[in-house]
């Protein structure tokens, strides 16, 4: 491989404006997810009173200490579905993947102190996202569960897809992927089946309670009057229902039981060997990436100055250099895991489409996973383009890249736009991971483009009624493009569940590298499934 020579001139004026902007975005986004975390500690002594541990302190005693945490969508619900101070971010669970007992497992916690625990629809999405992952990447669940349920609120406009995350629980275990539950407080009518179909169930002696309807329901369909621990508390489930498996005094001592229950797994008896991580750091430093991108979306830049940031030694395969230069290709290892990359310096062209259909078909050969850096504003249009044939080469490079089953992992540098999103393995293509750089953007075209789109449309009907009214179009295309712009910014997309979760720049190596390693840890783990599911008898 050739090391990249870095032409970035780091001393520049247009470099420290590029890095100042995205450190401002970086800031605003640490403060955010800030705000949430000191919201929720607000609000905690008088659980801690009662005996009960803050999410996060729950999250802290389940991880093993000093080992790698990646927390995934931590913007969740952001200024969304009527949240209008930014409390809602996370989507009501802290979701991620860590070590637990020296086994990477699948992370969820109830946050029950940001809207008393109520799950939105996003927050319901979010945890089938957070299920999807780890189905697909054969990673064991711990869920610390204490939730008030659906918001019922806004639950009958979504309820009738609440069954997937049940069913991504039954296919989880039919896989062989076991699923730990702490249920640290009341799981009630549909939340008392996420235990319910948990493979391992924890409860909490005179804290913990699980049943279809408590005692204030029970009442008004029954008649009959019982108390909460005579339904479904800890004790009569482990010891008559056979709900618990096993009975904790408090809320530490139900994720110790957890984290033994882990250890017994024996995950590591079908894992793969140890990954190779022997690797030369980048010979560039990586907090030069808050300047690569600029500031102004419509100046180039070379993705190839990312890359020699991220990859082991800069060292850089590139693939068909001469071919097509708006569409970069190539070979690299990161953190002695190899990848193929494929970035955008522009358009994509016919021939950028053909590149790139070919290069994925390379990877696939030989299960090579594939790292996507966006940054294009679609494919190329006009006259030429279209008789070079875009059309049936961008359907080329949308076939490849949908149906290589090598791991695809995206991330969001700057625009992703139209149907180059699509090519680039952006969220409906389904790839593995999905990050973003807090200054990115995600649109179906530029907010420009869309407001003078909009306006010679209704200039044309405007003309055709006989007045043309210039205030009124005016109005139009500016409202359009204001629209679009607070759409389409990294914090909306992320919000809306469009990436896994947006990243500072500097984190960007040794985030793709965890990532990538999950990603090849799953495909070799061999798994016992089974058809249905462990049952509970």
């Amino acid at each position: 491989m050739a090391i990249i020579q870095s032409q970035l001139d780091t001393q520049s004026a247009q470099y420290k404006q590029n890095a100042s902007v995205m450190l401002d975005a970086v800031d605003e986004l640490r403060g955010i997810e800030t705000r949430v975390i000191q919201n929720a500690q607000q609000k905690a002594p008088r659980y801690i009173e009662r005996g009960l541990l803050p999410p996060r302190e729950r999250l802290n005693l389940l991880l093993d200490p000093g080992a790698p945490f990646l927390e995934l969508s931590t913007l969740c619900g952001y200024m969304q579905e009527g949240d209008t101070d930014g409390s809602a971010a996370g989507g009501g669970v802290i979701a991620g993947m860590g070590y637990v007992s020296g086994t990477r497992c699948m992370v969820l916690v109830d946050d029950y102190l940001a809207k008393g625990g109520s799950i939105t629809q996003l927050g319901s999405v979010k945890r089938l996202r957070m299920y999807n992952i780890a189905l697909q990447n054969k990673l064991p669940v711990l869920a610390l569960a204490q939730s008030g349920g659906g918001d019922l609120t806004s639950l009958g406009d979504w309820f009738g897809f609440t069954g997937a995350g049940f069913a991504l629980q039954a296919k989880l275990s039919a896989a062989g992927i076991p699923q730990i539950t702490v249920v640290h407080g009341s799981a009630t009518a549909g939340g008392a089946y996420q235990p319910g179909l948990s493979d391992y169930v924890v409860m909490i002696r005179k804290q913990s309670t699980v049943y279809l309807a408590g005692p204030p329901l029970l009442k008004a369909a029954t008649g009959e009057i019982a108390t909460d621990e005579e339904i479904g508390g800890a004790e009569m489930h482990s010891s008559v229902s056979g709900v618990a498996d096993y009975q904790a005094e408090n809320d530490a001592d139900g994720i110790r039981i957890a984290r033994e229950i882990t250890h017994s797994l024996g995950w590591h008896k079908n894992s793969p060997a140890p990954i190779n991580n022997t690797s030369k750091a980048p010979l560039y430093n990586t907090d030069e990436l808050l300047g690569v991108v600029p500031e102004d979306a419509k100046t180039p830049y070379d993705v190839r100055e990312v890359i020699a940031r991220i990859a082991d030694g800069s060292n850089f395969l590139d693939f068909k250099s001469d071919y097509d230069v708006g569409t970069v290709c190539g070979h690299v290892e990161l953190c002695g895991m190899p990848c193929g990359v494929i970035g955008n310096n522009g358009p994509i062209t016919a021939q950028g489409a053909a590149k790139a259909a070919q290069f994925i078909q390379l990877c696939q050969q030989t299960a090579t996973p594939i790292i996507f850096l966006h940054n294009t504003t679609g494919f190329l249009v006009g006259t030429e383009s279209e008789r070079a044939g875009i059309i049936k080469h961008g359907a080329k490079l949308i076939q490849a890249v949908t149906n290589t089953t090598v791991p695809k992992i995206s991330l969001l540098l700057g625009g992703s736009f139209g149907a180059g999103n699509y090519a680039m393995a952006g969220r409906g293509i389904d790839p593995r991971f999905m990050f973003a750089w807090p200054r990115s953007v995600v649109s179906v075209m530029g907010p420009a483009q869309a407001g003078s789109v909009l306006r010679t449309v209704a200039k044309a009907k405007m003309a055709r009624s006989g007045a043309i009214d210039q205030d009124r179009l005016d109005a139009l295309e500016k409202g359009t493009v204001k629209v679009m712009e607070a759409k389409s910014r990294a914090l909306a997309n992320s919000a809306r569940l469009w990436d896994d979760g947006m990243i500072d720049p500097r984190d960007t190596r040794e985030v793709l590298a965890y990532a990538l390693a999950i990603c090849q840890e799953g495909d070799n783990r061999k798994l016992n499934s089974n058809t249905f599911g462990i049952a509970r008898f």
